[in-house]
Formats: C-alpha cells, structure tokens, sequence
C-alpha cells in the first residue's frame, strides 16, 4: 500500500481482513478509502455497506448496497444485505416503540435479533443491557457493558448501565460514582444525570427516615419512607426496602392492617424478601389472623432453616391450634392478661346475664342459646380460675382431652352456687323486671 497507495484494491483486501477480524471500524475506513480512489469499486461500496450494517448503521449500509445494484443489478450478495439493512430497520423502530411504551422484553427481543444483523453496534447492545436492568436482569446487564467498558474503559453509555445495575441492586453509593464518572466522558448524558439525581435524593430519603425511626420519631420516619416511595418506582428492590421499613414503622404506630399491606407489596416487588415475611408474619400475630402468620413462617423456614425461624413456626402453629378451641377469655369478656379479680368479675356479670331463670319467659330457642351461654360462661370460668388449668390452657393443651371436665359431669348450676355461696333456692331473679334487673333473695 505505501508502494501503490492509490490502488483501490489494497485498501478492499485490508479492509476485507480486518472484517474478518471483526475490526469492523477500521475496516470501514479502508473500504471508504477504497471507494473514493475508485466510485467503481463494486466489492469496496459492499464491504462498506457491510462494515456500516455490522456497526448497526443500516441507512448508511442501504446507501451502499443500492451504489452495489446500481453498478450490477444483479448482484445477489448486495440484494440480500439490502434486506438485511431494511429489517434492521424495523427491528429498531419496534425496539423505539417498546421502549417508549415501556416494554423492555419486546425491546430485548428486538435487539438480539438486531445484532444477529449488528454484532458490533455498541448501541444496541447497550440499549439491551439498560432494558435487562431495568428488567431486574442485572448480571445478563453487567456482562454487556463489561464487555464494551474492556474494549472502551470511556463509553458513558456502558458506564451509566452499570451505574445503573447497581442503583437497582440498591448500592447506590457505587452507583453514583459510574454515574458521576459516565458525566465526566458525556457531560450531557440525561440518563446519568437523571439515574445520579435520584440515586442521591432516594439515599438521604431512605437514610432520613432510618434516622427517623431510630429516634423512635415513628410517625416521621412513616412519612418520609412514603416520601422516598415516589422518587423512583423502577428501583425496585430499594422500594421493596422502603416498603418493609414503612410497615415496621406502621407496626410500631399500630397501624397493622397497613403494615400488612406495604409487607405484601414488598414481597410482590421481590419474593425472596425473606424480612419483609417475617414482618407480616409478625402483623398476622398481633391480628389473630394464625393461619396466615403460619402460611409466611412456614416460607420463611422452608427458605432459612434457622432455629430462631423454627421457634417462630411452632410458635404460630400453637395460637393456631389455640385459636381453634374455645377462647375462654373472649368468653368472659377479659384480656389474655386479665387478673384474677377481673376474672371474678367478669364470670359475675356473664353467669347473671346469661343464667337460664332470668329467660324463663322468652322463647324455647332463646332459653337453649342463654343455657349454652351459661355453661360456656362456667366452663371458661372454671380453667381461668384456677391457676393449673389456666397455665395449661395458656400453653395450648387441650383440657377436654386431659380430663378436666369430667366428661358429662361439668354442672354450670354448681359452679354459679359455689361462687354466690347460694344452696339450693338461695336466690332468685324477678322475673317482672325489665332486661337486665334483677335481685337476690338470700335464705
């Protein structure tokens, strides 16, 4: 070539084996070389076409091709890269529309089957990793722009993706960093000064409400994770996050129903959120709802098979199976930490309102529901009263299986004696009195 440097020739065959080597940039400059000494060099304007199809410029790569077919019409080779350069085409008009209406798989479809055409067109490639990203395919994302960022440590677009993974993999001090070093190679680059902006105010939002609740500002630490919500709904896992944090802060407000609900949209954000199960696992606990507190404990341990994870298990499946026998406090009207005098009083007040004399004028359906109740009334009052079956009771034992009752010898009427210390005709309800009056006639 330094002999001959105006033959057209030499510059086809270098350019030739540089495509071979899939150096296609310098291989176009040979073949534009080639085809300004010689307009007609018909294997020059073809590999030109082919080097600007490679290189994903496929209206530069059309141009050639139609010079090919206008020095040889027939010329299959150009005919068929002519189409070629056309379906690429389509294939980034589709690529345009999925991505503005936010379908980033139709998007990837479309620029694998475009670098079929274009395996050495750095946008499309950099256009799939940003759609796999922003897909949640985050190591698929990072292999694309590491393998642009090797052959060129300066492509902002490379650089802004991998930013990009990491501020969704929720590191985002490492994030703002390929953002910042993205700007400094393209000072203009939108995305980075957009991904970088939010990356910074969801950091000190989520770093603000952190704060927040460690100083047990609850209600402000609820208000500012709602805040850091509306920054980015594409970071998926960092909402995920802020999600898990709100409800933690709602538990502590007693919002449970809420925090319920922000545990759920966490996990529909990341399902292996294995915190954000336990949390609501938890909020189903202070409910009563057990089977639901059992469903996410049983998750969280077939996950992590931990004996703290265990613990929490059997411990839901006991209030489940405790939730399904009689609950002898609702019963009496008492909390489950109810003293014994508010147990007396409670059995008092039920035992009257219920005990079957003062129904003897309603109805024979009202007189069998009041006698339920009454036996109800003294059966619960009976194990809360005393201090072993109540223990027993607390631990979830079954007391009809134990015995305690005696099978059918359970008399409600003894346990209303014992505790008014009536015997026999001891007392009586005036039957004339309005609901709720009544007297006692002591012998």
């Amino acid at each position: 070539m330094y002999a001959s440097p105006k033959n057209a020739s030499y510059y086809g065959n270098r350019a030739a084996t540089l495509m071979m080597l899939c150096r296609f940039r310098e291989a176009l400059e040979d073949s534009q070389q080639a085809v300004r000494l010689d307009d007609c060099f018909m294997k020059g304007h073809l590999r030109e076409g082919k080097c600007h199809l490679s290189l994903g410029n496929a209206m530069a790569a059309s141009r050639c091709f139609q010079k090919v077919l206008e020095l040889e019409p027939s010329n299959r080779e150009a005919q068929q890269e002519n189409k070629n350069a056309t379906t690429l085409l389509e294939y980034e008009r589709m690529a345009d529309f999925g991505f503005e209406k936010r379908d980033f798989r139709k998007v990837v479809y479309c620029m694998d089957r475009a670098l079929a055409l274009a395996s050495a067109c750095h946008r499309f490639k950099i256009l799939k990793a940003e759609c796999l990203a922003l897909l949640g395919r985050y190591p698929e994302a990072q292999s694309v722009a590491s393998d642009i960022l090797r052959m060129d440590s300066t492509n902002a677009d490379a650089l802004y993706v991998r930013g990009l993974c990491l501020y969704y993999e929720d590191c985002i001090d490492k994030a703002v960093q390929f953002f910042v070093q993205a700007l400094r190679m393209a000072p203009d680059h939108e995305k980075a000064r957009l991904a970088c902006r939010n990356a910074k105010a969801l950091k000190a939002k989520k770093d603000e409400g952190n704060q927040a609740f460690k100083s047990c500002s609850y209600e402000a630490a609820y208000q500012l994770y709602t805040e850091a919500l509306t920054i980015d709904p594409n970071n998926i896992k960092t909402n995920a996050k802020l999600y898990c944090n709100r409800a933690t802060a709602g538990a502590k407000l007693k919002k449970l129903n809420q925090a319920i609900e922000d545990c759920s949209s966490a996990i529909k954000l990341d399902d292996t959120y294995i915190k954000a199960y336990l949390r609501r696992a938890q909020c189903y606990m202070d409910t009563e709802q057990y089977e639901e507190a059992v469903r996410d404990y049983e998750k969280v341990y077939q996950t992590e098979k931990t004996s703290d994870h265990k613990h929490l298990l059997k411990t839901a499946q006991m209030e489940l199976k405790k939730s399904k026998r009689k609950d002898y406090y609702k019963v009496l009207g008492v909390g489950k930490n109810a003293t014994e005098d508010e147990i007396k009083k409670a059995y008092r007040k039920r035992a009257l309102m219920h005990h079957p004399d003062r129904h003897s004028a309603a109805t024979p359906e009202v007189q069998k529901e009041e006698e339920k109740k009454f036996k109800e009334v003294g059966e619960a009052f009976t194990v809360l009263s005393d201090p072993k079956k109540k223990i027993r009771y607390d631990n979830g034992h079954d007391l009809e299986d134990d015995g305690c009752f005696d099978g059918g010898d359970f008399d409600a009427n003894n346990i209303f004696r014992a505790f008014f210390g009536g015997h026999g005709g001891g007392f009586s309800f005036d039957s004339n009195s309005g609901p709720g009056n009544f007297f006692f006639q002591f012998g």
